[in-house]
This record gives C-alpha cells, sequence and structure tokens, in this order.
C-alpha cells in the first residue's frame, strides 16, 4: 500500500510547471485600452492538455477562455500580480499579455479635408477613419476666445469654465467655437466624445494680455484635477505673442502639473522661437500644411516645431449654430489637441510622453515646402 501511495503522487509531480532561467515576458498591447487585472496566458504550441489544466490551476479564478486550437495553446482570467509572476516564472508559458478592449471601427464620408488628412497618407481623401472610442474619457481646455456651449455639434460635451477677459460669457469672435469644433464636435471634430471646456482670454476682438492668458493657464492647472478626466487632459492654445518669459514658464507649469499642451506655432512664416507660447520647449508646438500637401506659406517654422497639421481651409463650428472655414496655425493646433485626446482615450501613450508618441506615428516626408531645420511629419491618428 506504501508504494501504490508514492506512485498515485507521481502524476502530480511531473504535472508541476517547470522553472526558467528568466520570467516570460508581460506585454502591454500597442494603441489599446487595456483591462485592469485582465490576462491571455499564451503557453508554448508543445505542450499538452495536461500542462495547460496544470497551469489554470494555478489561478484562483476561473479561466474566461481556454485556447487550444492548432498552434495557440493558452488561458485568458483575471489574474492577480502574484499569479501572473507565478506563470512567467513557468517555462511552458512563451509570454502574458495584458487583456484589451477592441471595437469596430467607425468611418466618416465626406469630412472636412484637414479630418480625413490625419486617417490618410495624402490630401486627396474625404474619409476619415477612427476608433469610436473618440476620446471619451479626456478633458479638452481650449485658453480662447469661450465657446459656443450651445451649438448642437458639442451635443451637451461643452462646458463654460472660466472667464478671465470679460464678464460675457460667449463667443463673441468664434475662434474659440472653431477650434473647440476642430477638437471634438460630432461631424468636424478629431475625438468625437472629448469633455470641452471653455477657458477665455479673448476678447470678441480676438486680442488679450498675457497676464490675462497667464491666468487662464493657471485656472487649466487647479480645475482640472476637480473634473472627471479618467483618461488625462488636453490643452490647446491658439494664440500668441512676443516672446515672453512669463507665458512660457506658465505654459510649462501647465505641463509639469500633468496636461498636454498643442500650440499653435505662430502665422508670421518666421522661426517659432519668436512668439510665446510656441517657444516653451515642453509643449507640443504645431505648425501648419495646405490641401496640396505642402507647408502653409504663413506657417512659422524651425527647431522647435514639433509636428505638423492641417491649418488651411478648415471648416469648423461658429457661434449661433454655424460652421466656418478658415485658416492659420490657429487651426493646426486643435488637430493636434485632437488627436493628443484620442491616443488618451484608446490608452496608447501616457499624458507626458504624448507628444513624442504622436510624432512617432505620424507620416514622415510628406509635406513639401519644409525647411531643413523643421520636422516633415504630419498627424495620423494610427488607424
Amino acid at each position: 500500500m506504501r508504494s501504490a501511495a508514492i506512485l498515485a503522487a507521481l502524476p502530480l509531480v511531473l504535472a508541476a510547471p517547470s522553472k526558467r532561467a528568466s520570467p516570460a515576458p508581460l506585454v502591454k498591447p500597442r494603441n489599446a485600452e487595456i483591462i485592469d487585472g485582465k490576462y491571455i496566458v499564451k503557453m508554448k504550441s508543445t505542450i499538452g492538455v495536461q500542462a495547460l489544466e496544470s497551469h489554470k490551476s494555478l489561478i484562483s479564478a476561473k479561466a474566461d477562455y481556454t485556447y487550444k486550437s492548432h498552434k495557440f495553446v493558452g488561458f485568458a482570467a483575471s489574474l492577480t500580480a502574484d499569479e501572473v509572476e507565478k506563470l512567467q516564472n513557468s517555462a511552458d508559458v512563451e509570454y502574458i499579455e495584458h487583456d484589451a478592449v477592441v471595437r469596430a471601427y467607425a468611418t466618416q464620408e465626406n469630412a472636412d479635408w484637414g479630418l480625413a488628412r490625419i486617417s490618410n497618407t495624402d490630401a486627396s481623401s474625404s474619409t476619415y477613419t477612427y476608433d469610436d472610442s473618440a476620446g471619451e474619457g479626456v478633458c479638452a481646455y481650449i485658453v480662447d476666445t469661450g465657446i459656443d456651449v450651445e451649438h448642437e455639434e458639442f451635443e451637451g460635451r461643452a462646458t463654460f469654465a472660466s472667464n478671465q477677459v470679460d464678464s460675457d460669457d460667449t463667443d463673441g469672435n468664434g475662434h474659440g467655437t472653431h477650434v473647440a469644433g476642430t477638437i471634438g464636435s460630432a461631424t468636424y471634430g478629431v475625438a468625437k466624445k472629448v469633455a470641452l471646456y471653455a477657458v477665455k482670454v479673448l476678447g470678441a476682438d480676438g486680442s488679450g494680455t498675457n497676464s490675462g492668458v497667464i491666468a487662464g493657464m493657471d485656472f487649466v492647472v487647479t480645475d482640472a484635477p476637480e473634473r472627471d478626466c479618467p483618461k488625462g487632459v488636453v490643452v490647446n492654445l491658439s494664440l500668441g505673442g512676443g516672446v515672453s518669459d512669463s507665458v512660457n514658464e506658465a505654459a510649462a507649469n501647465v505641463v509639469s502639473a500633468g496636461n498636454f499642451m498643442a500650440v499653435a506655432a505662430g502665422n508670421e512664416a518666421s522661426d517659432a522661437s519668436t512668439s510665446s507660447p510656441a517657444s516653451e520647449p515642453s509643449v507640443c508646438t504645431v505648425g501648419a500644411t495646405d490641401n496640396t500637401d505642402t507647408l502653409a506659406e504663413y506657417s512659422n517654422f524651425g527647431s522647435l516645431v514639433d509636428i505638423l497639421a492641417p491649418g488651411t481651409d478648415i471648416e469648423s463650428t461658429w457661434p449661433g449654430g454655424q460652421t466656418n472655414t478658415i485658416s492659420g496655425t490657429s487651426m493646426a493646433s486643435p488637430h493636434v489637441a485632437g488627436i493628443g485626446a484620442y491616443f488618451l482615450g484608446l490608452g496608447a501613450a501616457s499624458v507626458d510622453e504624448l507628444c513624442e508618441y504622436i510624432a512617432s506615428v505620424a507620416q514622415a516626408d510628406a509635406i513639401s515646402g519644409v525647411p531643413s531645420d523643421t520636422v516633415n511629419l504630419i498627424i495620423h491618428n494610427d488607424s
């Protein structure tokens, strides 16, 4: 009987996972919305059913799925950190990957050329292809002339958050409403589910003061943590003036507080180092292109420009339920704020590396007329 008891224990010993010299890779999907605590455990294709079941027995939760077809062997389940580590140390595990959300892609026919350009490789398309997550869970602050928050294109997602210039909580100019529309309106927006917040720092004539602009940026730093922005915060400044240390420092403060900031490079056809806040290195400075894939004749340029985006003849929202078509690096910058919100919604990058990520997935060397000291990268949503 003693001998039989020993022999009966042998199959269990043989079925136990063997150790490995270094842990199996833990992989995070690119451009994905990660599901916390959920993982896919990919086993080596040569293991048998008994070894697969032995690994499943190491976890406390029931496996959501078991895979054993052809060369794909493994399972998906909720795992604790300790269970992940234990499985990583098994010689039978090829890798473990974070589980992530999958969605159908949406397309928009007859889109504005600038919107269509960011999901295509030339300026001739009129179709905008994008993930339907569309920036949901991200807050976008538009530091500008205000927003017509009642415009039906904003679908109730726009809020007048602050007024640093007058007592009129409307957009008497139109510029801010246009910018907000490019970031997140239903028809013209890059990130169609983002929450929009107006920070008014320019009056009806489109002008303001450095002190007012700084007050607006200061408001963003204190207000953003109080909002429901689980995926992060983007800030757009389609404005500028002469080089100002205080404006640049205020912009840097917004970024260091954990927010992404897109800034228009300027419309002087000169080096972006000549204006603020475009000359602040920590912001994402945006030059403009036209619908022939040429650097816009008015766009500032130079080594401080981080990325290019459509800026000429851009159609977007306008006060009073209207639309308007206008041009400028002011129109290019919100394309970048919008694509930043889009990528944050996908979980593709963290806020502090978002400008670099946008550049890394941009289309290279597609724009003509770009000076040698300026990046030749036009934004792309990687769809």
